[in-house]
């Protein structure tokens, strides 16, 4: 049974992207991204020398704070800080400025679903278990559950000679990052993974469409 969602969309599909860089002047770097109407500012600064007292001082620090729309940070913003820590530690070279600190700030501009983890694809599961793709507000107050989900970047956006594996896998089949609210059976689960990795093969293509200009030539 298919359902009938509010935007017209297939199940399947992603809302309209766009994304820009350097949007900010006092950062060392920064972008917007907006996905249908969710949109959320990123501000990169550093890196500045010294680590907090904790870190390891041969690898770089990653901080990240999350900022909501509105009120003040709470339990579910210092979740997504955590996660999103976790998440860049796993696919940044954090040796390359050792003993040094990266501020990454992220600032919800507007929430329209899927805004948790922006670096995510999103899936929900409705009580009938059927799944759509990147659900809008009203769409996930009728989902049961939701897997976020961070692939490694399509390798054939970026290395269109082959695909490169890791013990035997493609880099691409890979997972990242996964966090679920709300309760799944695992064949559920693995049809979110399936419905997210085709939505990962675009959302790298617009990606590489969106930065190619700004690429050295």
């Amino acid at each position: 049974m298919e359902i009938d969602r509010i935007d017209g969309r297939t199940p399947n599909q992603l809302r309209p992207l766009t994304c820009s860089r350097n949007v900010l002047n006092r950062a060392h770097g920064s972008s917007s991204w907006s996905q249908g109407d969710t949109k959320v500012l990123a501000a990169v600064y550093g890196p500045k020398a010294g680590t907090k007292k904790n870190e390891n001082p041969e690898k770089t620090c990653i901080e990240v704070i999350w900022k909501p729309k509105t009120g003040q940070t709470g339990k579910s913003e210092r979740e997504y800080e955590m996660i999103l820590k976790r998440t860049l530690q796993s696919i940044c070279i954090l040796t390359v400025n050792p003993n040094t600190t990266t501020l990454v700030i992220i600032q919800v501009v507007n929430d329209d679903g899927a805004v948790s983890f922006k670096v995510a694809i999103c899936c929900g599961l409705a009580e009938s278990g059927y799944v759509i793709l990147d659900p809008a507000k009203l769409e996930e107050q009728k989902m049961k559950a939701f897997p976020y989900l961070v692939f490694p970047n399509s390798v054939l956006s970026v290395l269109p000679e082959g695909s490169p594996k890791v013990e035997g896998e493609l880099m691409e089949n890979g997972i990242i990052t996964s966090v679920t609210q709300g309760a799944m059976a695992v064949d559920n689960y693995f049809h979110c993974l399936e419905r997210g990795r085709a939505a990962n093969e675009k959302m790298s293509a617009f990606l590489r469409r969106s930065l190619q200009p700004q690429l050295p030539g």
